[in-house]
């Protein structure tokens, strides 16, 4: 007897994690493009009008145009980029694990719709008790170090 998976689409969810106060707005888009992450940052700006809004990203190309007009009309928003295999450094990284775990693992949706549903009513029951994480690092290693030369002694 085998088993058959079915898979019944896809959700693809944009996140904004408040640093300040650990509250998170989210949206979901059936495609995972520039046009949708611009709308998702429409959305992130109109919740914080007139304020300096720094957006921590890492260097998906639906992030990072060659010549970004998008950003050139919006002044206070600024973007910085986690360097390459560093997504630890984006506490919203840290957050969409908390989601899966909390959330998402070990589940089976029969529907995107469904699937979005479920994150919508985690987002909510986060927000109710959200705090800012209590994030930081005392030294920060290679889970995979590498042997050099140097460690070799006579």
């Amino acid at each position: 007897m085998s088993h058959e998976y079915k898979r019944h689409g896809t959700t693809t969810p944009f996140a904004a994690l408040n640093v300040l106060t650990g509250t998170v707005s989210g949206m979901h888009t059936q495609r995972r493009r520039r046009e949708e992450f611009l709308s998702f940052m429409n959305e992130v700006v109109a919740d914080y009008p007139d304020q300096e809004i720094h957006v921590i990203l890492d260097n998906l190309s639906t992030h990072k145009p060659k010549h970004d007009a998008w950003l050139a009309r919006h002044p206070n928003v600024h973007f910085h980029f986690t360097p390459t295999h560093a997504s630890w450094l984006n506490q919203v990284e840290v957050w969409f694990s908390i989601l899966e775990r909390q959330a998402l693992k070990h589940s089976s949706f029969q529907s995107p719709r469904e699937e979005r549903a479920r994150i919508d009513a985690f987002i909510s029951a986060y927000n109710r008790n959200a705090r800012p994480f209590n994030w930081k690092a005392t030294a920060v290693r290679s889970s995979h170090p590498r042997r050099s030369i140097a460690d070799f002694r006579e």
